[in-house]
This record gives structure tokens, sequence and C-alpha cells, in this order.
């Protein structure tokens, strides 16, 4: 059965709702537009009136989860001002807290670059732009904790999360996790 969609939203944020609920459960090339717009209790014509075309919708999907990546954060920063290490660990549990969500189907980045094909597609360009912008920011937060080799820290801590988000996916550890935030305390050390 699936999920009544909230009529009280304007059309355009029921759309990107229902979208992102279907790109979530089945990714984007199994997601029709008439599916979006069952979905939002809306139809076709109104889906194309707000979005040019599905790629467009599927641009602003990954846009805000872009966003939420980032707002994720800049909450850690402004709640840990002084400290580095738990704006890292904060972050490690915000994709943690993803990992446990039930019905799990793996880092939404990661399956969007397997469904599209073509290396000079735009929702490659968006993603690619998004991971080396959150590596950055990995990586000053290092440097703020004063680890030698701040990069080398940043890339071990982006393969251990995007490693876990695999597994998670695969289901081939319990407990991803718990055992991804041990490892990342381990790395950053006490």
């Amino acid at each position: 059965m699936r999920p009544s969609p909230i009529p009280q939203l304007p059309p355009r944020e029921r759309i990107i709702e229902a979208a992102t609920a279907l790109f979530m459960e089945q990714g984007i090339t199994r997601v029709s537009v008439d599916a979006i717009a069952a979905r939002a209790a809306s139809t076709k014509m109104t889906v194309y009136r707000h979005f040019e075309n599905k790629d467009a919708l599927v641009l602003e999907w990954l846009g805000q989860l872009i966003e939420s990546y980032a707002d994720a954060l800049d909450r850690m920063a402004a709640q840990y001002p002084d400290s580095p290490r738990q704006q890292l660990l904060g972050f490690v549990d915000f994709i943690v807290q993803d990992l446990e969500r039930s019905g799990y189907r793996g880092c939404p980045f990661t399956n969007t670059l397997a469904e599209v094909a073509e290396d000079d597609h735009p929702v490659r360009a968006i993603i690619q732009q998004h991971k080396q912008q959150q590596f950055v920011r990995l990586t000053a937060l290092c440097a703020a904790m004063h680890l030698n080799e701040p990069g080398h820290v940043a890339e071990e801590l982006t393969l251990m999360m995007e490693g876990a988000q695999v597994v998670a996916q695969n289901r081939g550890i319990e407990h991803v996790g718990e055992r991804l935030t041990a490892m990342v305390q381990r790395r950053l050390g006490s």
C-alpha cells in the first residue's frame, strides 16, 4: 500500500516529495513521470508545467539531497564550533542514521550514478561536485584537528563512509553503523 500524498502542499512540492520517495525506493530509471504524478495526486501535465523533463526533476531532487548533506555539516559546525572532532563524528552519525533507515537501498548518489551511463550527463556533474565539496570540508575538519596528512585522513574517512553505505545495502556485515562509528573514532584518536 503506497502512502497517501499530502494534498495540502502546493503541486510543485507534492511532485518533489513524490519523486523523492519513488527515486529512493526504486531508483530514477524505473520511475515514470506518470508514477510521480499519481503519487503526487497530480497530473502528468502538471509535472511538466513545473519541470521541463524528468532530468530536471532528478536534478532538483539531487540538489535538495545535496543541500541536506551540506546542512548536516553546517549544523555540526554551529553545534560544535570549537570541536572539529565532534563535527566529524556528528556528520558520521548523520550517515549512520541513513544506513539504519528501514528499506535502505544504498547511497542515493551512487545508485543514481549507476543508472546514468553518459559521462557528460548533468547528474554526474552535480554528484561529482557534491562529493568533491564534501571531501574539501572533511579535509578542513581534519586539518583543524591538526591531524598528520589531513587530506589522507579525509580520504580514509570518505572511503569508510562510502564503503559502509555499500555494505549496509548488500547486508554483508551486521551493525554497519556501529562499526563505522567505532572505526572513525579509532582513526581520529582519542
